[in-house]
């Protein structure tokens, strides 16, 4: 079930690799100066999840489909009206915009109150943890997190990672996932474990190529923030992918 990692993108020196289409990309610790940066790249990256879930994920549950389906059989039996088969889609759809737009501001809201709204407090104040952006032409373009996790058997956590979405396909992402790879090594973590809830290919891709491999798959998980009303439920459902990387076995380092 292994994924053969990528070639580490070529050092430029200590502090640089130099990324897809040859531009040099830093990865540093933040700074305090770093805060309205890291936190725009971090909204914009949360709120692009709405779409996605919304729209994406819908094909990725068949039961959502065969429920709205019934729902619409069933409005046209009660009333017999032909316009409810076009109206009762764009009804769904609208809805489930609606609620993945306010179960990800509810996450987004709790994140800004808890980690992401005191980055140096909760990242940079214990040796198991940190935070790190990427700079590329002298902007921060990138952003990621890791934190130990004592109960887990050694392992740390990759969380908050993002990137602007003017400076993808450059690299940022594997040079951020290998700087977590590296913090574990040195740190001496046996593995590496994410999660994420995202259905574009290009996430699962990233991890796929840093090395990881899905070891289970939450259908209808419950995202930190949800109210879970009768009304969430029904338009808003999505799958935690739980991803590992075994650092013997990582070919990054």
């Amino acid at each position: 079930m292994g994924h053969k990692a990528p070639k580490r993108a070529d050092q430029t020196h200590s502090n640089g690799v130099r990324g897809q289409n040859g531009q040099i990309i830093f990865v540093r610790e933040y700074e305090p100066a770093d805060k309205p940066v890291v936190q725009r790249i971090f909204i914009e990256g949360l709120m692009e999840m709405v779409p996605d879930t919304a729209f994406r994920g819908l094909r990725h549950h068949p039961e959502s489909l065969l429920l709205y389906a019934a729902m619409t059989v069933l409005c046209f039996v009660i009333t017999m009206w032909w316009w409810v088969i076009g109206l009762l889609p764009a009804i769904v759809v609208c809805s489930r915009y609606f609620y993945s737009r306010r179960v990800i501001q509810g996450y987004l809201t709790q994140a800004m109150n808890t980690d992401m709204g005191d980055i140096e407090g909760f990242y940079m104040k214990s040796p198991g943890s940190c935070l790190w952006v990427a700079v590329l032409d002298d902007h921060v373009v990138g952003v990621v997190a890791a934190v130990g996790q004592l109960d887990s058997g050694g392992a740390v956590e990759l969380q908050r990672m993002s990137v602007d979405q003017r400076y993808r396909q450059c690299g940022i992402g594997v040079a951020l996932g290998q700087k977590v790879v590296e913090f574990a090594a040195a740190h001496g973590y046996s593995s590496v474990v994410l999660g994420t809830t995202a259905y574009s290919p290009a996430a699962h891709k990233l991890y796929q190529g840093l090395g990881f491999c899905c070891v289970g798959v939450t259908n209808g998980y419950v995202t930190p923030g949800a109210r879970q009303c009768l009304l969430e439920q029904i338009f808003y459902r999505v799958r935690h992918h739980h991803y590992r990387l075994n650092m013997q076995k990582s070919k990054i380092l």
